[in-house]
């Protein structure tokens, strides 16, 4: 089939990459795409966000199938305008994107189908502002409802920070702060059936030990070695079935890539937020370990034929991505550096790594340059995270882009847990050999 990807970002190139290695798509087209999707796709300049030059690109190319990347377009109506045409769409219609469009919306959402959510106060003036904060105490946990490009949320135990960022805010969310780890869990859906994907953990703070402001993200990995194996199927019965029955209910069915950010806290699993496509940095490590061809999956969504869809199949291998971000990346990235090594990297560590490119674009010359904070996800595979982690981390030192910087721990405490778990196991199976004797 041909596909037409909507979206520039690493997330577009880990999805372009898949479609590029599925032989079923015989035609594979991104737009706008940057520098690395380049490699994989054609690429064509239009406006994300123009719904019906989307849609018009689309049915010029004959595309089979549109897969919407980023929220930006989704929440524009640029799906409906895709389906308009007769077009078969990965994503959901500005109606169902409201459930990342405006967390208001998401949390009445939740409330109806009964998903188990942080208690939370919806505000508007500076008065209901205080109270909702003086109401939940420290840390303080306030996101601005509309979309923020991943950067509209503040955790603080500062009171005046915590303040500051709400009343920088049109419309605010205050809630209570959920202890625990979070873990993100995408599924695919077609507004009825869903099937949800392999858990990934991200890493939002820009600096090891989960210090610094928050980011988009800057790295995950998969899988969860800490995490229950039945964590997907109680997430499946608890929250996503029910939250894509509640839209189907109120007459907007959600189809598409529905992405719960959970936190797993002492009273159990609750939402942190809903997202209305795939993650960025875990779609580049869940990508990285499905078996299952992409283009089936999504066009299987897109025409409303999940349910006849066979069971995913998926690698045993462990994925770790490690984001290299320009310099003074989140407050105030630098572009237009030239960026070293990625040939480097192709030529040493392939198949084990590659470089997923996100803010980049070919200058003048032919180089490739940073044209974003961040700049570059580097996504290994390794038979446990210990080995995928050592895999990307030997390609991100190839690369030299002047002022850059990235996380040195991502999967660091997971992978030395999993291998604690190895041990505990193997002790186990020799005091077993041991008793037989």
């Amino acid at each position: 089939m041909k596909v037409l990807v909507i979206g520039g970002g690493a997330r577009e190139h880990a999805l372009c990459r898949s479609l590029s290695l599925d032989p079923d798509v015989t035609s594979l087209h991104c737009a706008p795409g940057n520098a690395g999707i380049a490699q994989v796709a054609t690429l064509h300049s239009v406006d994300a966000l123009d719904g019906p030059a989307v849609a018009a690109l689309a049915a010029g190319l004959e595309a089979d199938l549109v897969v919407v990347g980023p929220e930006a377009p989704l929440v524009a109506g640029v799906a409906d305008a895709v389906r308009g045409r007769g077009i078969a769409v990965f994503g959901p219609s500005a109606e169902a994107a409201r459930l990342e469009g405006s967390k208001a919306f998401a949390k009445e959402v939740m409330a109806a189908a009964g998903v188990p959510t942080a208690r939370s106060y919806v505000c508007t003036t500076d008065e209901e502002i205080d109270r909702a904060l003086d109401a939940f105490g420290p840390p303080y946990v306030v996101k601005d409802d509309g979309l923020a490009a991943g950067k509209g949320v503040v955790v603080t135990p500062d009171l005046e920070a915590a303040r500051a960022h709400a009343r920088g805010c049109e419309q605010v969310v205050i809630e209570e702060y959920l202890d625990g780890p979070e873990v993100s869990l995408f599924a695919v859906t077609d507004g009825e059936c869903v099937v949800p994907l392999r858990p990934a953990q991200d890493f939002k703070r820009a600096h090891d030990g989960d210090e610094g402001p928050n980011t988009g993200g800057m790295g995950a990995y998969s899988p969860l070695p800490w995490a229950d194996p039945k964590l997907a199927d109680e997430v499946l019965a608890t929250v996503l079935q029910p939250t894509v029955d509640e839209m189907r209910r109120r007459g907007t069915p959600f189809s598409g890539l529905l992405y719960a950010g959970l936190a797993i806290t002492s009273r159990g699993v609750r939402v942190v937020e809903f997202n209305a496509r795939f993650g960025d940095p875990e779609t580049q490590v869940v990508l990285a370990r499905l078996k299952t061809p992409l283009s089936g999956l999504l066009y299987a969504a897109a025409t409303g034929t999940l349910a006849e869809f066979p069971p995913l199949r998926w690698s045993d291998d462990a994925a770790v991505t490690v984001v290299v971000a320009s310099e003074g990346y989140p407050a105030s990235p630098r572009t237009g550096d030239v960026i070293e090594g990625l040939e480097e990297v192709a030529e040493k560590d392939a198949p084990a790594a590659y470089v997923l490119h996100a803010g980049t674009r070919l200058d003048e010359e032919g180089r490739v340059v940073s044209a974003g904070g961040r700049v570059l996800s580097v996504t290994a595979t390794g038979a446990g995270l210990a080995e995928a982690r050592e895999h990307a981390y030997r390609a991100v030192s190839r690369i030299r882009l002047a002022g850059s910087h990235h996380r040195g721990d991502i999967a660091a405490a997971a992978a030395a847990e999993e291998a604690a778990a190895e041990r505990e196991a193997a002790a186990e199976r020799g005091a077993a050999t041991a008793g037989e004797a």
